[in-house]
């Protein structure tokens, strides 16, 4: 829980990697208040504010909301350092920091992606949209020294309200950085993929962040310990999903009962999907992703493609690095795994991206010189600019499965039945990572480029490669999977991973001590609940042994595979215990009991009747 709540923390405050000023230089030059900023509906919400000791001059306000405490508390009390970079401190900003409605000093009911209300018909109708709108508000006519112009920033949690400050936007709000944010908790980030409920994740963040408060308070509430082995065998042992309540929680959080009662894409995941709500955006937008990132992956892509859709003439830009959850804040970006990049992509971001961003929109300071997308494409590992993403130079090509694990580049001739087929045991699912983690631990954050041959050598998983490329070879944009299935069973899961395979004379004299001959990287991966492929809303049984089709989308890749590289794709229907077990068997699965778990026999087909395959983007 500690490690939880530092982390959690840091996310509020952080800044490069390099940030820290340290509480007395931030004290030396700025001054703190703290503010209860009433609400249209009466409900106050604790501010802080930094305001530069210099007031000879006028600033712009640079906010962040957050469920994570806007600690430190008390006027006394400084952070070690304000705004995503040292730089901006040293710039001069005004900096606010509030906790939103129901967390810590807020007043009010914290409600989890609280939905939005487009029409509002009282003072009572409030929602994120609100609450950022009255706050903004109040401190343009408030606040001494303010310029009249606001930003606002945030990762993960706090880059949903970031995002969400977009939605009927305040007129001072000129420029707004949602990083890392939600879009939607059922189709694609933390919570679950496609249907798939993300276990490990789930169960280590609720346990401390939905824990409901009693008063307001400055602190987290501790959780009892627990005996913890590693991750894998911890939610193996545990069973099915109901015994965590019976186990640990005892119906104590209010959220992931919520969860346990909404196992199919209803109106209560519905109203929290934001996508739908980015008409008529205003200010300037830079959304901010990791390829790397497990956890909002799916919310920078999809929430940049909403607004670009709805609003064609709106500034808005989209950065993805290589980079997990936050890594633009939190490391120097030289590596991720066992993969070196040639320089510090975090420096370049924050000197190079996020500082000119603010400062041109906030201060009408330099110049910003930033393409629509900015990538970093890597295998190449180099950044590439872009006027919309995909590509349009890009064109759609194909890869089939074959015979004898092979991956073609046409569609396959032979018109007989084929298929391969494997035994999913769901008490033996295939690991998601070959590490051995503490379960207190959400997840092994580097798994995402992690090599396969610990999942390539197991029965239950299925491989299909190219033969080695004849020359470098990229993509672009999302992948679709397009496959072929039975099950002997009434339900099963479909992962599908990518992969980039090292040829065995691989060399790599940037890290002596990795091996990469013969490495298999993990480059995307995405996971279909196959009771919801036809519908999220309406889930149904597969027909024991009946061919039947599945089709999904893989978040996009920038991603080179080198001359002599292969590209490989797996097939398998267990990724545990970063998501949860599917019993094989057509029930509620958030109250399945052990007797609903059983073996099946998968098969996936491949030929001229049933072409599975895999489309995507590619680009010379």
């Amino acid at each position: 829980m500690k490690r939880l709540a530092l982390f959690l923390l840091f996310i509020l405050t952080c800044g490069s990697f390099s940030s820290a000023q340290g509480k007395e230089w931030i004290k030396e030059h700025y001054t703190k208040k703290e503010y209860r900023i009433p609400m249209r509906d009466g409900i106050k919400l604790f501010t802080a504010v930094y305001t530069p000791r210099d007031t000879t001059k006028e600033y712009p306000i640079l906010m962040v909301r957050t469920p994570y405490r806007a600690a430190p508390y008390g006027e006394e009390n400084y952070p070690n350092a304000l705004g995503p970079n040292k730089a901006f401190a040293e710039e001069g900003y005004i900096f606010v920091f509030q906790d939103v409605r129901g967390k810590f000093m807020s007043e009010g009911e914290f409600v989890n992606m609280r939905p939005y209300i487009p029409d509002k018909k009282s003072k009572n109708d409030v929602d994120e949209t609100t609450d950022t709108y009255d706050t903004i508000d109040w401190l343009v006519k408030n606040l001494k020294h303010n310029n009249g112009r606001v930003g606002i920033w945030g990762i993960s949690y706090p880059g949903f309200y970031a995002a969400m400050s977009l939605i009927d936007s305040h007129p001072a709000l000129k420029a707004v950085s949602p990083q890392a944010p939600i879009a939607d908790w059922f189709i694609g980030d933390d919570m679950h993929h496609n249907g798939a409920f993300s276990l490990s994740m789930s169960f280590n963040f609720f346990k401390t962040f939905d824990q409901p408060r009693d008063s307001l308070t400055t602190t987290w509430k501790t959780i009892e310990p627990y005996d913890s082995p590693d991750m894998y065998t911890f939610f193996l042992n545990l069973g099915p999903l109901k015994n965590i309540n019976e186990k640990f929680f005892h119906g104590s959080l209010p959220f992931w009962n919520q969860i346990m009662e909404h196992g199919a894409y209803d109106e209560f995941w519905k109203t929290r999907n934001i996508l739908p709500h980015f008409k008529n955006t205003k200010p300037a937008v830079l959304i901010v992703g990791g390829w790397y990132d497990s956890e909002d992956l799916y919310g920078p892509l999809n929430i940049y493609r909403s607004i670009e859709e709805k609003n064609p003439s709106n500034d808005c830009r989209l950065i993805m690095g290589p980079w997990s959850h936050g890594g633009w804040a939190r490391s120097d970006g030289n590596s991720f795994g066992d993969f070196l990049f040639p320089d510090s992509t975090s420096k370049f971001y924050n000197d190079s991206i996020i500082f000119p961003f603010f400062n041109y929109y906030l201060k009408d300071k330099g110049r910003l010189e930033l393409p629509e997308v900015l990538t970093y494409r890597t295998g190449s590992d180099k950044w590439i600019g872009y006027k919309k993403f995909p590509p349009d130079e890009s064109r759609l090509s194909s890869l089939y499965l074959g015979n004898n694990g092979s991956l073609l580049w046409e569609k396959p001739t032979e018109d007989v039945l084929l298929y391969d087929e494997f035994v999913s045991d769901p008490f033996n699912p295939v690991p998601y990572t070959s590490k051995f983690y503490d379960s207190r631990r959400m997840y092994n954050r580097t798994y995402m480029s992690e090599d396969q041959r610990f999942a390539d050598a197991r029965p239950d998983v299925l491989t299909y490669s190219t033969e080695p490329l004849d020359e470098d070879y990229t993509i672009s944009g999302p992948i679709d999977v397009d496959i072929y299935v039975s099950t002997s069973g009434t339900d099963a899961d479909w992962v599908v991973k990518i992969i980039d395979v090292y040829p065995y004379d691989e060399e790599d004299g940037r890290d002596s001590e990795i091996e990469y001959g013969g490495y298999q990287r993990l480059i995307r991966y995405e996971i279909m609940r196959g009771k919801f492929r036809n519908s999220y809303e309406k889930p149904e049984p597969f027909v024991p042994n009946k061919i039947t089709n599945v089709g999904f989308r893989l978040n996009d890749i920038d991603h080179t595979f080198r001359k002599g590289h292969r590209i490989m794709i797996q097939i398998q229907s267990s990724f545990f215990p970063f998501f949860d077990r599917n019993p094989q068997k057509f029930v509620d699965i958030y109250n399945a009991t052990e007797d609903d778990f059983q073996k099946a026999v998968h098969r996936v087909y491949f030929g001229k009747k049933y072409p599975s395959h895999i489309k995507f983007h590619t680009i010379k």
